[in-house]
């Protein structure tokens, strides 16, 4: 690794503004530039799920690796959608672990990397990250969905793979990028939705019931563009973990005798995590074309949730009335939680289609309001909680990011591009003790825990596209990082500490070659190193999250990947077939584990494992009209060898080794298949399924039980959807999601059978 400074300044934002301003006076003035050319109608056009190797359309800048788009249409004509991270589910090689609908903890995984990764992918909207890299895991870590209507998706695009430069080393598991829609003419739509889903497990027997208002208006009026977008989502969850005990209560009964994920005792003895949420977002975008050239864009997002959680025992005494018997575990799972947040952007761009074009995003994001408010316990019999409990606050936590682009067509068979990047993250997360859980003072007990900090990343990068023969192009580029970790602190136990700074940098360089063998034939390969920098949370987060205790660790080291894929792929009248063969080798990888204190407090902490390996094969295909007009068939199947290769610091009191084990939430296979029949103009009917095989969460894969609270279990799930247009502007949509009603766990309980319903109006 290179060390870019001695002692680096703690202002790369200032920086990074000055740099985008002096690339954007190399840009010369419009009126030397080509004449524009307007956005083809047909990219945002309603296009089945392409399947191809090229790029986006709507990126200039990253490097041509394999990719895969949808547009927002397909996706409303034939997916069950209420929430816009949805639009995602059957894209190949990708899992989208949405435990309810609302879930603010829905974190991507990809063909190398599984769930508590929510770090190893990059999500855009618009160029502007919505990725929450203050964490690597499955709570706060979750991309900013809400951003994101999904009325005004116009296409979702993944690139795989870490082989562009304009990319941090987060885009390790791919990047996500987002198009909405900017309004020609008065647009206006309004959308009912509503969700039943019915779940049955242990002695939990319930009805859940979701309902979502969403609302969008956009207008054109010159040169300048203006849209709104709203939603109101009122839900109810199935249990997202459930209480478990080492033996049965003395003088009880209504347990049901269970093991955990590695064969321990683990009764379940009730419900947690039965979440309420009533949550509104609101997002306003403001665009204004300077020139015919350059545009500026402005974008004012607000998110609110209010949640409770609740329990239910199971557990009766003698006299046959509910009681929690005494156990603790009752109360993780009792809280209630106030969030507001605040997202802003601003971006510069231009769109010359000449020699010339540059671009500068400035986001940034604050939590205003991050509370929740949890008892300490329960009452000695019966159902109730105590009054004393705990404060946890993330509010002030916030994050900024700034990207600076150019772009300079040589020749028509050379262009050249360079930017700068600049974050910063910082975490804040007191927890302190009230006598009062439910309404009290931050300071009642005073302060019971904490873990703060920051982290910093300066970046350069440049690559250069390069035609040298009429069939053969070549992208070599590289990527030049600054990171450093500061002002962490960590209070717990009475005890305050003061962490040690860090810093470090790093070059890392990339490479994609393609050839066209024939008009209908693309081979591409690519090569990419990358560093994936410990987020901030993974440094210094110290806190419980419901049943669950993370520990920090600030002497993580970044984690190094060298990654390869070979794609091959055949175009042919209306369909493609793609398959890659990719590895990834990661040393000092980053890996969160679960362990159990006392066989039922589960603690989860991050450990550098020395080198993983994680290789496979992945077959991607869709056709339409197969065998009769209007029968659209897609999907994709991935087999990932993912071995541990060497932890010789890996250590365990039973003798067991991680070394030649499988890498933890990568399953082996996924498949996802879906069929779509439009007879005519009206009617789209949808038949997908998705599987997952078996996974590991602990490093040396000793969690072999499967089905119980706490395991990743492997599934098949089948979904329906009927898209029905009652007329040009109204539409109605019916569907069932786990059509199947499998049972399954990925640490949480997941949904049972949901039936869904939409009636969307527009002008």
């Amino acid at each position: 690794m290179v060390c870019l400074s001695r002692r680096p300044s703690r202002r790369p934002l200032t920086a990074a503004i000055a740099l985008g301003v002096g690339l954007l006076g190399m840009v010369p003035p419009a009126s030397s530039l080509a004449a524009p050319v307007s956005e083809a109608d047909a990219d945002l056009a309603t296009n089945p799920i392409v399947i191809t190797a090229d790029r986006p359309a709507l990126e200039k800048y990253a490097a041509p690796q394999t990719s895969v788009g949808v547009t927002g249409a397909t996706v409303m004509e034939t997916q069950n959608v209420l929430d816009s991270e949805d639009a995602l589910k059957y894209l190949p090689s990708l899992f989208l672990r949405k435990r309810n609908n609302g879930d603010t903890q829905a974190v991507l995984a990809t063909r190398t990397w599984g769930v508590n990764s929510s770090a190893r992918t990059l999500v855009y909207a618009d160029d502007v990250l919505i990725s929450a890299l203050v964490a690597n895991n499955n709570t706060i870590g979750a991309p900013r969905w809400g951003l994101v209507a999904p009325e005004e998706i116009a296409r979702v695009d993944v690139l795989y793979g870490p082989y562009s430069a304009a990319y941090a080393g987060n885009s390790m598991g791919g990047v996500v990028r987002i198009t909405t829609r900017t309004p020609e003419k008065l647009e206006a739509d309004a959308r009912q939705s509503e969700a039943v889903q019915s779940f049955g497990l242990y002695g939990t027997h319930k009805d859940l019931v979701t309902s979502q208002t969403s609302a969008h208006v956009g207008d054109r009026m010159g040169p300048f563009t203006w849209s709104l977008s709203a939603n109101y989502q009122d839900s109810d969850s199935q249990p997202l973990s459930f209480v478990t005990n080492g033996k049965v209560p003395t003088g009880t009964s209504g347990t049901f005798l269970a093991q955990n994920k590695t064969g321990a005792v683990a009764d379940v003895v009730g419900a947690s995590g039965l979440l309420h949420t009533q949550m509104t977002n609101a997002k306003l975008k403001l665009g204004y074309d300077l020139t015919p050239v350059w545009r500026l864009d402005y974008t004012l997002g607000y998110w609110q949730n209010d949640a409770t959680s609740d329990v239910q025992t199971y557990l009766r005494d003698s006299a046959g009335a509910a009681t929690f018997a005494g156990l603790s575990g009752f109360a993780s799972g009792k809280y209630s939680l106030w969030q507001s947040h605040l997202a802003q952007s601003v971006t510069l761009r231009s769109d010359s289609k000449g020699p010339w074009d540059a671009e500068v995003t400035a986001s940034h994001y604050e939590m205003l309001d991050d509370i929740q408010r949890t008892p300490t316990g329960v009452t000695a019999s019966g159902t109730g909680f105590s009054t004393a409990g705990r404060i946890a606050r993330m509010d002030g936590t916030n994050w900024t990011n700034v990207d600076a682009k150019a772009l300079w067509r040589t020749t028509p068979s050379n262009t050249v591009s360079a930017g700068l990047h600049a974050d910063q993250y910082e975490l804040v997360n007191p927890t302190y003790g009230t006598t009062t859980w439910q309404g009290g003072s931050d300071q009642g007990q005073g302060l019971y825990s904490s873990g703060r900090g920051k982290t910093q990343t300066l970046a350069l990068w440049a690559q250069d596209e390069w035609t040298f023969l009429p069939d053969w192009t070549v992208t070599l580029g590289g990527r030049l990082e600054r990171w450093q970790a500061f002002d962490g602190y960590n209070y717990s136990g009475g005890k305050g500490v003061e962490q040690p700074d860090t810093e470090t940098g790093a070059f890392s360089p990339k490479a994609t070659l393609t050839w066209t063998a024939a008009p209908d034939w693309h081979v591409t390969a690519s090569f990419g190193e990358a560093y994936r920098f410990p987020t901030v949370s993974e440094l210094y987060q110290l806190v419980q999250t419901g049943t669950t205790y993370t520990a920090p660790n600030a002497t993580l080291k970044p984690e190094r990947v060298l990654s390869g894929e070979l794609a091959i792929e055949h175009t042919f009248i209306d369909g493609r077939m793609r398959l890659s063969l990719f590895q990834e080798n990661t040393r000092d990888a980053l890996i969160a584990q679960t362990a159990f204190l006392t066989g039922a407090t589960p603690v989860s902490y991050t450990v550098n494992v020395d080198e993983v390996r994680n290789r496979g094969v992945e077959l991607a295909a869709s056709q339409q009209d197969v065998l009769v007009k209007g029968l659209e068939l897609s999907g994709s199947v991935t087999y990932v060898d993912s071995t541990i290769l060497s932890d010789p610091n890996f250590a365990s009191s039973a003798g067991t080794t991680a070394t030649g084990k499988h890498v933890p939430y990568v399953p082996d296979w996924r498949v996802t298949l879906a069929a779509t029949y439009r007879p005519d103009e009206q009617w789209a009917f949808t038949v997908a399924g998705r599987y997952s095989g078996k996974q590991y969460s602990t490093l040396d894969n000793t969690d072999s039980v499967a089905k119980v609270f706490g395991a990743f279990d492997s599934f098949l799930v089948a979904d329906v959807h009927i898209n029905y247009k009652v007329m040009d502007n109204l539409t109605l949509d019916l569907g069932v999601d786990n059509l199947n009603d499998e049972k399954y766990f990925l640490y949480h309980p997941f949904p049972g059978r949901t039936f869904f319903g939409g009636l969307k109006v527009s002008l």
